[in-house]
């Protein structure tokens, strides 16, 4: 099969030319949706055969549903990226080895970490994602933090990976997770009354995490990051990516997690004073 890609971006021009790259082989249909970029992303874009469409961002979900419901997407399939996702040499191989009438109507697609330039081969590694599907079957959950996409028919899971190449620093990243903290206690607040994935353990890879989540959730405040943090560094291996492996488990499953718990309790406090 043949594609169209589908990529978010906002100031990507750091990532987006590899990214593009990564799937020129693949389509050729290519469509950005740019939220805005003030830097030369649009112009790398142009340069490298894709159509660029603006639109202003609401939230990650909110942006991929609108891709979806707008865009004049002539293929049969989409598969959607980040603006710093590589598709592999062997996935962009797999997908187009996969037949346009498959009884299937998505895939999950497996992605590695890559992070301070090191690809992380451990700490749960590798995540699945719902990202190719046949046009008319996917959605994304309504939700403004770790949304996946949700495909109304079967699928199967490919093989081969891609990786999500992190480049921006320590500061700019932590910045982001700062507000991914604000957008997942919104969500938290609200019971998850958008998670439209439901936890199963016995479900397809995404509905185990979730079920995984789920369970985590439940856990006392400030006691779920340390248990979250030797899980996924020493139980599941994060200790053997080295010091790129420790930088990332102390400040995105402990720090951010224990963020998202301090943000909890301060709204809670606030909300029993009024």
């Amino acid at each position: 099969m043949r594609p169209a890609v589908i990529i978010l971006t906002f100031n990507s021009a750091e990532t987006i030319a590899t990214t593009l790259r990564s799937v020129r082989s693949l389509t050729d249909e290519i469509i950005l949706v740019d939220s805005g970029s003030t830097d030369e992303t649009i112009q790398l874009a142009t340069e490298l055969g894709a159509f660029v469409v603006s639109h202003p961002f609401e939230n990650y979900g909110a942006q991929r549903n609108w891709a979806i419901d707008n865009l004049e997407i002539t293929k049969t399939w989409q598969l959607h990226l980040d603006a710093d996702e590589d598709v592999s040499e062997d996935l962009a191989r797999e997908i187009e080895a996969i037949p346009e009438s498959t009884a299937m109507d998505g895939f999950l697609v497996a992605r590695y970490l890559k992070f301070m330039g090191r690809v992380l081969r451990h700490n749960l590694a590798p995540t699945y994602h719902m990202r190719l599907f046949r046009s008319g079957k996917g959605r994304c959950e309504a939700r403004m933090y770790d949304q996946h996409f949700i495909c109304s028919g079967p699928i199967g899971t490919l093989k081969h990976s891609m990786v999500d190449d992190i480049r921006m620093p320590l500061t700019e990243w932590t910045r982001r997770h700062n507000q991914w903290a604000d957008a997942e206690v919104k969500e938290l607040r609200m019971k998850r009354a958008n998670a439209e994935i439901q936890g199963r353990w016995f479900g397809n890879k995404i509905q185990v995490k979730r079920r995984l989540r789920q369970c985590y959730e439940n856990l006392p405040l400030f006691v779920r990051p340390g248990i979250l943090f030797i899980y996924r560094y020493i139980l599941t291996g994060g200790f053997l990516d080295g010091h790129e492996g420790l930088i990332f488990c102390v400040l995105q499953t402990f720090w951010f997690r224990f963020l998202i718990d301090a943000k909890l309790f301060e709204a809670d406090r606030q909300s029993a004073t009024k």
